[in-house]
């Protein structure tokens, strides 16, 4: 494959953009109101303030969309018709027409129902943090994968969100009903329906999840470790990735700006700083907390990435009141996907250069005393240079020598070896080969997993 600097795996159609924005911004924008429910029987590591605030912050990531105004509401406990208790939805109607408001945005879950009977009570179109996640990135999704996986996770939405909302929903008849008995409800063709596109969309997705996988099987056959970079959404990755890399991938202060799986040559330094190994760094989509289910299963194949990392970069916004609150939805994610705990991973704080005074030497001193942990900031580049460092060091593997007899049935293995570039002595012999390997342990890994 060659060098990764070369970024061939860049060309390939399934990391391409699509071109212009997918949504047109043109026209008025929409009037939305922010509603943040908090619940006291919930538990959460989360002040509800700060949760309105990631809300707003999402709804910001929209593009041609007003904030017109936010709050918590406290909910005693939940309405089954109406989320709401009476009061406040008669309380809120009147705001929403005072200030025009066109949409809502509840940032939790609201069932079909709740949502049906809300929009009628208020004259407004409903979305909840589901909805709205859906939303941007449906906007924000730019390669075949992403666009694919996007649909596929809007459809399973739409799916659970067929209510009898209309009166077409009324029983059709099955032919002039003489013959065959009744016919199907429209919320069952309704239904079918998303099913068939669902079937179709997964066929695609599975087509394009081949052509990546060739992809790292290709990556595979060159000895270069993959880095992935993880964390809470809006923490810097793509900052970072940039810095890293010299790549120009989009990296706004902004909810999802990074959605689409990205990938790059970075040459570290060697213990005496010029050039040494050379490693691909991969930049992944953000999590965030109570990621939809639906894109938890949509975006697996995106998220893959980090599984076939040899090293995770978890990079923590450290300036946020939330940091640690975020790192441990990050580390939830990570353990949902399967990711190996034996993975080594470094903790990146950054964002330090919003950090000042007092709390700044705080985090300096604790930094120090733990390991594996870099205050950086990726704006600015400082500290980017220990990061650097320590992945390379962390790629100076003790190597062994081992001795291995593989039979010739084993060939995908032979093969795999010879790749690697660790033989050291091979004898055919007459049952398969004997065969000496000085290599890493995470080579050995990865032999052991064919």
């Amino acid at each position: 494959m060659g060098d990764p600097n070369d970024d061939e795996f860049d060309d390939d159609p399934l990391f391409q953009d699509r071109g212009p924005e997918a949504h047109d911004t043109a026209g008025p924008a929409t009037r939305a109101y922010v509603l943040h429910p908090d619940l006291k029987s919930a538990r959460s590591r989360r002040l509800p303030e700060h949760g309105l605030a990631e809300a707003v912050s999402l709804a910001g990531a929209l593009p041609n969309l007003e904030v017109l105004g936010a709050e918590v509401v406290r909910l005693p406990k939940l309405q089954p018709g109406t989320l709401f208790g009476s009061g406040k939805v008669d309380e809120l109607a009147a705001r929403l027409k005072e200030l025009e408001v066109d949409l809502v945005l509840v940032d939790g879950p609201v069932s079909p129902v709740q949502q049906r009977n809300l929009e009628k009570e208020w004259g407004v179109k409903l979305l909840d943090r589901t909805g709205l996640i859906l939303e941007i990135f449906a906007d924000r999704a730019r390669t075949r994968e992403g666009v694919l996986q996007v649909e596929l996770a809007a459809l399973s939405y739409q799916r659970t969100r067929l209510v009898r909302a209309w009166t077409h929903l009324e029983r059709q008849r099955g032919g002039f009903g003489f013959v065959g008995g009744p016919g199907e409800t429209q919320i069952e063709a309704d239904r079918r329906a998303i099913d068939d596109q669902v079937i179709r969309l997964k066929r695609q997705l599975d087509k394009v999840v081949k052509t990546r996988e060739l992809h790292r099987a290709a990556r595979r056959k060159v000895p270069f470790p993959v880095v992935a970079l993880v964390g809470y959404t809006n923490a810097g990755k793509s900052t970072l990735f940039n810095r890293m890399t010299g790549a120009d991938v989009l990296a706004k202060d902004m909810l999802f700006a990074t959605l689409d799986p990205t990938m790059r040559g970075v040459t570290l330094p060697d213990a005496k700083g010029g050039p040494g190994r050379k490693v691909i760094a991969s930049d992944t989509v953000g999590f965030i907390s109570d990621l939809p289910t639906q894109l938890v299963a949509a975006f697996r194949a995106t998220l893959e990435e980090v599984l076939e990392a040899d090293l995770i970069l978890h990079v923590r916004d450290i300036s946020h009141p939330e940091s640690a609150e975020q790192a441990a939805d990050v580390a939830e994610i990570l353990t949902s996907l399967k990711v190996n705990p034996a993975v080594p991973m470094f903790e990146v704080w950054n964002k330090l250069d919003q950090v000042e005074g007092s709390e700044r030497a705080a985090l300096l001193q604790q930094a120090e005393n733990r390991a594996g942990v870099f205050p950086v900031s990726a704006l600015t580049g400082e500290g980017i240079e220990g990061v650097l460092a320590a992945v390379s060091q962390a790629f100076d593997e003790e190597k062994t020598l081992r001795r291995l007899h593989l039979g010739f049935a084993e060939g995908r293995k032979r093969a795999f070896l010879h790749d690697e570039g660790v033989i050291e002595a091979e004898e055919m012999v007459e049952d398969g080969w004997e065969i000496s390997v000085f290599w890493t342990a995470r080579q050995e890994k990865r032999y052991r997993d064919l």
